[in-house]
C-alpha cells in the first residue's frame, strides 16, 4: 500500500469513527430529549389574551403532568402539610374551592388572566411567581420525593426535554395547568353569543348588574367578573388581624381593608362569600351591598352613591333580580369536565 493510499483509508476510518460518535452522542442524548404538543386555551374572542411567558407555553404534555400533581397528595410529603394536594382545598363541583370557616378559600378559576394572587395579593407577577410560592414556602415540596417515584422523572422529561428534575419545572407545570382551568362557558356567555336567552328576571337582573343602580359592573367587570383590584368595600369600620387586608402588604393607609375582587363566575356555587367567609348565600350577599355597607377612612369611593350615601336601596324584585343573574354565571361545563377531574 503506497502513501497515498494510506492516508486515503485512515481518513475514512476517521471519518466513519467521528460520525459514530456523532450518532452515539446524539442516541446517548435521545432519553432526555422531548417533543412536546402545544396546547391551545380556548376563550371566546371577548376575552382578553391570556398571560403566558415565553419560557412556559403550553402543551399537553406539561398540562397533563400539572393536573396529576394538582391532584397528588405526593406534592406535600415531608412538608407542613402532608398528605393533602392542592385539590385538598380545591372542589371541582364547587369551582375549586371549599366551604371552610375563618379566611376563605379563593376559586381556582380563570387565573391565567391575573397577576395578584391571595385575598390580599400577597403574591403579585405571573401563575409562575405564585406556583413558585406554593411550590417553595407553601408545600415545600421535596424534590427528590419526585425524583425517586416510579412515573414523575418519565414525565418531566416528556414535558420539559431534561434528566434533571428541578423545582422550576414543578412550578411550570402546574403554572400550565392552572391556565388550563378556565372557565368561559356559561349561561351569560351564550347569551352574548346570541346561543341562548336570558328570563325576564335574569335579564333585569343584567340590567342591574351593568348600570349605576345595582353598581356591581365597576368591580366585577365583564368578561372575567373582576377588575382583579383590591377595594375596601365596607364590611367593618375599622380592622385588625388579617382583615387589614392589602394594608399588610403595601402599608398604604387607602389599602386597610381592601381585598382582592373575586371573580364572580360560578359563584352560585362558591359560598360562603367574603375573605372571611361570612355570608352564606347570594341574598346576604346582595342585602348587604343593599343596606349594610359601613363607612371608614380607606371605603372604596365606589361604595359610595350619590344622593343615598351608602344604600342601594334596591326593592326586593330588584335584588331576587340581581340573584337570578348571578346564576347565569355558573358554567357547568367547567364544573363537570372530565379533564379537569382527578387523572387517579
Amino acid at each position: 500500500m503506497n502513501g497515498r493510499t494510506f492516508l486515503l483509508v485512515v481518513s475514512a476510518l476517521l471519518g466513519s469513527l467521528m460520525s459514530s460518535c456523532r450518532r452515539d452522542s446524539k442516541e446517548a442524548a435521545a432519553p432526555c430529549a422531548a417533543v412536546t404538543t402545544p396546547y391551545q386555551l380556548d376563550h371566546p374572542s371577548y376575552f382578553p389574551k391570556p398571560l403566558i411567558p415565553n419560557d412556559n407555553p403550553l402543551t399537553r404534555e406539561g398540562v397533563a403532568l400539572g393536573r396529576m400533581l394538582y391532584y397528588d397528595t405526593l406534592l406535600s410529603r415531608n412538608g407542613p402539610f402532608e398528605g393533602f394536594a392542592c385539590a385538598s382545598c380545591h372542589d371541582q363541583a364547587r369551582s375549586f374551592t371549599v366551604p371552610t370557616s375563618g379566611t376563605n378559600v379563593l376559586p381556582h378559576v380563570n387565573l391565567a388572566w391575573s397577576t395578584h394572587f391571595l385575598w390580599n395579593g400577597k403574591v403579585s407577577g405571573t401563575l409562575e411567581d405564585v406556583m413558585r410560592f406554593e411550590v417553595n414556602d407553601f408545600f415545600q415540596v421535596d424534590i427528590n420525593v419526585l425524583k425517586e417515584h416510579r412515573d414523575y422523572p418519565k414525565r418531566f422529561r416528556q414535558a420539559f426535554g431534561t434528566c434533571d428534575l428541578t423545582s422550576d419545572q414543578v412550578v411550570k407545570a402546574l403554572a400550565q395547568w392552572f391556565r388550563r382551568m378556565s372557565s368561559t362557558n356559561n349561561k351569560f356567555d351564550r347569551y352574548l353569543t346570541g346561543q341562548t336567552n336570558l328570563t325576564t328576571a335574569e335579564l333585569q337582573g343584567a340590567m342591574l348588574f351593568l348600570s349605576e343602580v345595582g353598581d356591581c359592573f365597576h368591580c366585577h367587570a365583564t368578561p372575567l367578573m373582576t377588575d382583579n383590584a383590591f377595594h375596601n368595600i365596607g364590611l367593618e369600620t375599622s380592622f385588625t388581624g388579617f382583615d387589614v387586608g392589602r394594608y399588610a402588604i403595601t402599608g398604604a393607609p387607602m389599602d386597610m381593608g381592601a381585598f382582592k375582587t373575586p371573580t364572580l363566575r360560578n359563584i352560585a356555587l362558591t359560598a360562603p362569600y367574603m375573605h372571611d367567609g361570612r355570608f352564606q348565600t347570594l341574598e346576604e350577599v346582595v342585602e348587604f351591598y343593599n343596606s349594610g355597607v359601613q363607612h371608614s377612612a380607606s371605603l372604596d369611593p365606589l361604595m359610595t352613591k350619590p344622593g343615598t350615601g351608602l344604600q342601594l336601596g334596591l326593592s326586593p324584585e330588584q335584588r331576587s333580580d340581581l340573584v337570578a343573574f348571578l346564576h347565569t354565571l355558573s358554567d357547568d361545563t367547567f364544573l363537570t369536565d372530565p379533564e379537569l377531574a382527578s387523572p387517579f
